[in-house]
């Protein structure tokens, strides 16, 4: 059976090797095209490319997968099979035809909840206590297919996106080696979802990054951990992008409720970390990234004396 994968960031990497540890024929693995990273804007190749390059695989990185020059290079591998994790970009009915078993997806949601492009993030911003893996059949809608099974997957208040991310790349691989003799012997579940319980999670934009000091102490606890270590919140001080990398959780942070002063006031500075009022309380910034400096644990920060208690950050 031939078999294309798709998929584009770490997230994907381990059902990529998951695939060829249990000896599945991987004619092919799309991506997306390298991106310049970093200061010097140096071209990148995606971590799934580096992994299929390194099992000698073919990789077709196309820009438009919608494009009919994309769909034709496709067809000549003759998938049998397309799994796809984290790939990027809505594939088009002509790729959903393409496969005699479908095509299938690891989204890092249970659905119908957190349909959408950043599933992980906004499910720690949100607030929710569990997150998980849908292993679903793709259809033309986003995120829409039936589902196959589901792993679930507890978030814990030391998690971040980050270590949200690793976990749910181990379970996603773990659940399509599981499913996947179920699929091609016809034999696995077809679950349609009920779209009165979807709910949408958009790519994240600047503005989802800055940090509102008028919220409770939780929901800034929750909003800095869904974005580390992609970007960190950011708030500014002096008229410059202060970023944070880490907040204490609130049930270990500041007492803070002084009274009269604004949400987002320094209302002290300790070693322990620079204490924030919020709406409902306080927080403890224990890393920080001012502009122009690297990142950096609080303590740190605070020694160099600029920032002052009574200070506003917004």
């Amino acid at each position: 059976m031939n078999i294309v994968f798709m998929g584009t960031p770490a997230f994907a990497v381990p059902s990529l090797e998951a695939l060829l540890k249990e000896g599945y024929h991987i004619v092919g693995v799309v991506t997306q095209p390298d991106r310049p990273q970093g200061r010097k804007k140096v071209l990148t190749p995606t971590p799934v490319k580096e992994a299929a390059l390194k099992h000698g695989l073919p990789v077709l990185q196309p820009q438009r997968m919608r494009s009919p020059e994309a769909v034709e290079e496709l067809a000549a591998l003759k998938p049998d099979l397309i799994v796809t994790a984290a790939y990027g970009q809505i594939l088009p009915k002509a790729v959903l035809d393409l496969p005699k078993y479908g095509c299938l997806n690891v989204h890092g949601s249970l659905l119908p909840k957190y349909r959408g492009g950043a599933p992980i993030q906004r499910s720690i911003i949100n607030g929710e206590q569990e997150t998980g893996i849908t292993l679903m059949y793709m259809a033309e809608g986003l995120d829409t297919g039936d589902m196959i099974a589901k792993s679930v997957v507890p978030i814990e208040d030391e998690d971040t996106a980050g270590s949200i991310f690793e976990k749910l790349s181990v379970a996603g691989a773990e659940l399509l080696i599981e499913q996947l003799p179920l699929i091609i012997d016809g034999k696995a579940e077809r679950i349609p979802q009920n779209d009165a319980e979807s709910t949408y999670a958009p790519n994240l934009s600047r503005e989802d990054e800055r940090i509102d000091w008028s919220a409770s102490s939780r929901d800034i606890f929750n909003r800095v951990r869904g974005l580390v270590p992609f970007s960190g919140g950011f708030t500014t001080w002096d008229g410059e992008v202060f970023k944070v990398w880490s907040v204490a959780n609130p049930s270990q942070s500041g007492k803070g409720a002084a009274s009269g002063q604004a949400p987002g006031t320094v209302l002290e500075l300790s070693p322990a970390g620079i204490e924030v009022k919020t709406g409902d309380g306080s927080v403890l910034l224990t890393r920080v990234q001012p502009a122009g400096k690297k990142a950096m644990e609080s303590s740190e920060f605070i020694r160099g004396g600029v920032m002052k208690k009574g200070t506003v950050l917004s």
